[in-house]
């Protein structure tokens, strides 16, 4: 929210400086993100009157002005300005004036003429981008005085960065009650006389939606002139304040939701056909904004209708077919009090924002409608004229305003100050917050109606804490038993994980829980996943249930700004329907909400370099970087092959440990490669955080004395036969057989298929290690094992030894 200082000061005046009042304003809860003066640093400009103007002899678009500075003798000044012309009254850098950026002015000839100093135009002076003509001034401007003086160049503008709690302080009124809190002077709201009423002309309205509008307030203005010029001081302080002056009615409605936090809207009367109807929109009933968006309604969204037209927005922005124009002669000014869950993440649907809708979705004042109507009134009539009709005011249905108990001992005890009842007491008075004092020293507060932000015990200590000052509060570290809690060794924590994909050259990202509903029908095959009520973002609407989506994002992100390898990983929840989950601490009842832990490999499997030819990274690199995550536990680590609505069919698997599934490793789809222009496509995995958080202790035992002895043994074997269900059959082998126990260790070393072959075969190369920890082992003992490792082979698969 941006301001100028001189505005606020109108309201409050505090006996403080700017960057004084800036910190007070901080460290009570606004942030002021930036304070930069309204102009530039310049220096030697001043008022001029142009007395006299004459052709320039030399140059057909140059003219000679006799220019009155107020040092008594006119100067001569060559300009070549289209709008130079003798009366108007401009900003003169005199000799000797330094502009923004440096330029400094001297004494100059201009095709031969003499030209002592420079008219300037709002660009020069760094005011604006305005360079059509010359900055032309006020004609009761006093000649001679400095520019900046003249147009209070030397103002602040200063930028608060709201939190979403204070939609009370979106309005000068609201940051001057807090200035009005924090340093004790007077609050001086602007005096008005309301304008009598003239005309019994009235425009029913109809509220068919309390929970939409709670309150309604409007009445009839005929005879305004729309072309009518805004006020210099008006413009003057919404230009200061970002805004754009259009017209005076539209510039009216914005400098009263600026000034009183009061977003109203203004409706051509002879546009509106028959009277209003608030009520909430109808399925596929279509509206024609002011910005020339035409928006699709669905039932949720509120409007105000004409007949069976709808004409805007409610709460958010009004539609073109009843916008006022410059020859708009009757309106009717409405001013409503909008329920904010009405108004939450509509705009964001339609992928726009307002400044209405933004005030509205957080709360608005519904107690001072008639006042700041009564208030816009009064400008309407002092600057567009027009006859006035009686104010409706209709109270449908208000907030309650449940009053907020806060213990004296509970305040205490937070902030860990000992603030007394009596300061306590000033400060709910200064704030405006009406209390009693019940047994106890408890505080019973009742919130006024402009403030959303009140309603347990924490928010009044707040309130206490902000305006007695943090800068007061002392730094003391707390102090507590310190109880050594024994960890258990086989307990892996999320940062254990972390560094463990960190060691193995994987970036951590951290993405939003919320994303797009099409993430979650493509690489989770979920077409009911969980909706948000007011997402922060039209297209992050869902809740996901895998962190996939995510980490494809990120590699898209980086293969389109020219990066060639990616490897990231995410250590986040998910979130699913689950019926089994019940209301708990840290639980929703049929939301499941585990922890995962995702990564993505793309690009090279490893770095650039001389020594190791390229290659694109594959399925078995990134299973090599799960079995090191898990550790110990990686032998005990399966993959069966299934197929994942992310991944490529054929190059996939669902990965058991311990027999139970834990996750899933694959390649991505083609169709969704393709989809994202992806060179080749990236290897991901995402496994059950649970799963894996749970170690083995090493086992020690005693080094054998004996060689091991080591064998080689290559089947052939029907294709469809995997190299899991071989290891599988010789596992079971060895631990029904006693004499198969000393084989220590079996490794696939080599596959290979004959393609000229007819048969469908393929051999299969295993490698055995074998080893008694008593004896030497002899070549029988050896050849008897190999043989009935073989034979289960053969009796399991029908494999044949290859020669």
């Amino acid at each position: 929210m941006q301001f100028p200082e001189s505005w606020l000061r109108a309201f409050a005046n505090p006996d403080l400086d700017t960057d004084a009042l800036s910190h007070r304003l901080t460290m009570a809860g606004l942030e002021v993100e930036e304070t930069t003066t309204v102009a530039p640093p310049f220096s030697g400009v001043v008022v001029a009157h142009i007395k006299e103007i004459a052709a320039h002899p030399n140059a057909d678009k140059l003219r000679i002005c006799q220019v009155d500075d107020g040092s008594g003798e006119l100067l001569q000044i060559v300009c070549g300005a289209p709008n130079a012309a003798a009366g108007l009254k401009v900003p003169l850098a005199r000799v000797g004036a330094e502009l923004p950026g440096g330029m400094k002015i001297g004494v100059a000839k201009m095709r031969g003429v003499a030209s002592a100093g420079m008219l300037c135009s709002a660009r020069e002076l760094g005011l604006s981008q305005d360079h059509a003509g010359l900055l032309e001034l006020d004609p009761e401007a006093p000649v001679g005085v400095s520019i900046r003086t003249a147009l209070d160049l030397d103002d602040t503008l200063f930028t608060l960065k709201m939190t979403p709690n204070r939609a009370d302080c979106l309005s000068i009124l609201g940051v001057a009650r807090e200035v009005s809190a924090l340093t004790g002077v007077p609050l001086t709201r602007p005096a008005f006389e309301p304008v009598p009423v003239t005309l019994d002309d009235r425009l029913s309205v109809s509220v068919q939606a309390p929970d939409l509008c709670g309150r309604f307030a409007g009445r009839v203005i005929r005879g305004v002139n729309a072309r009518a010029a805004t006020p210099d001081w008006m413009k003057t302080r919404l230009e200061r304040a970002g805004q754009r002056s259009i017209s005076a009615l539209v510039d009216i409605s914005n400098y009263v939701m600026l000034e009183l936090g009061r977003p109203t809207h203004v409706f051509d009367l002879k546009r509106i056909q028959g009277g209003l109807t608030v009520r909430w929109a109808q399925q596929g009933e279509q509206l024609e904004l002011l910005n020339g968006q035409t928006v699709t309604l669905e039932p949720d969204v509120g409007v105000i209708a004409a007949g069976d037209a709808v004409e805007s927005l409610a709460g958010i922005m009004g539609g073109e077919a009843t916008a006022v124009t410059l020859d708009t002669t009757d309106i009717y000014l409405e001013g409503a009090f909008w329920w904010p869950e009405a108004i939450m993440g509509r705009p964001r649907r339609y992928k726009f924002s307002s400044e209405a809708s933004h005030r509205f979705e957080r709360g608005v004042d519904f107690a001072s409608i008639t006042d700041d109507l009564e208030f816009m009134t009064r400008l309407l009539v002092d600057i567009c004229g027009g006859q006035v009709g009686p104010l409706d005011d209709q109270v449908i249905n208000l907030p309650a305003r449940e009053p907020v108990s806060m213990r004296l001992s509970r305040c205490h005890k937070v902030l860990g100050v000992q603030v007394s009842s009596a300061e306590i007491a000033t400060i709910f008075t200064n704030l405006g917050l009406p209390f009693e004092v019940q047994e106890g020293d408890v505080f019973v507060v009742s919130p006024p109606s402009y403030r959303f932000d009140l309603f347990i015990e924490e928010d009044l200590i707040e309130e206490v804490a902000r305006v007695y000052g943090f800068e007061r509060i002392p730094d003391v570290p707390p102090v507590a038993r310190a109880h050594m809690l024994a960890s258990p060794e086989v307990l892996r924590g999320p940062h254990a994980l972390r560094a463990s994909m960190a060691s193995q050259d994987y970036q951590e990202v951290i993405n939003f829980a919320f994303v797009e509903e099409s993430w979650e029908r493509d690489f989770a095959g979920n077409d009911n996943p969980i909706r948000l009520l007011n997402p922060i973002a039209s297209q992050l609407a869902v809740m996901r249930s895998s962190l996939m989506g995510g980490l494809l994002a990120n590699i898209v992100h980086n293969a389109n700004r020219k990066q060639s390898r990616v490897r990231v990983f995410e250590l986040g929840r998910v979130f699913a329907r689950d019926d089994q989950v019940a209301d708990g601490g840290l639980t929703v009842a049929g939301i499941n909400q585990p922890q995962r832990l995702a990564g993505a490999a793309w690009g090279p499997a490893v770095e650039e370099q001389w020594g190791t030819p390229s290659r694109p990274v594959d399925f078995y690199d990134v299973r090599n970087d799960v079995e090191c995550l898990l550790g110990a536990r990686a032998g005990n680590l399966v993959c069966v092959a299934d197929t994942h609505p992310a991944l490529h069919p054929g190059r996939s698997a669902r990965l058991e440990l311990d027999g139970k599934a834990i996750g899933w490793l694959g390649e991505l789809h083609p169709r969704w490669a393709q989809q994202y222009d992806l060179a080749h496509a990236p290897v991901v995995f995402e496994l059950d955080v649970e799963a894996i958080s749970v170690g083995e202790l090493p086992v020690p035992a005693e080094l054998s004395r004996q060689p091991v002895v080591i064998r080689d043994l290559a089947v052939l074997v029907d294709l469809d036969v995997s190299y899991q269900d071989l290891l599988n059959t010789l596992t079971r082998a060895i631990e029904s057989n006693a004499t198969l126990g000393i084989v220590k260790d079996i490794k696939l070393f080599d596959v290979w298929r004959d393609k000229s072959a007819q048969t469908a075969e393929k051999s299969m190369a295993f490698r055995f290690w074998l080893q008694n920890p008593e004896a030497t082992l002899d070549d029988a003992t050896v050849e008897q094992c190999m043989t009935l490792l073989l034979d289960a082979l053969v009796s399991a698969h029908g494999v044949r030894q290859r020669a």
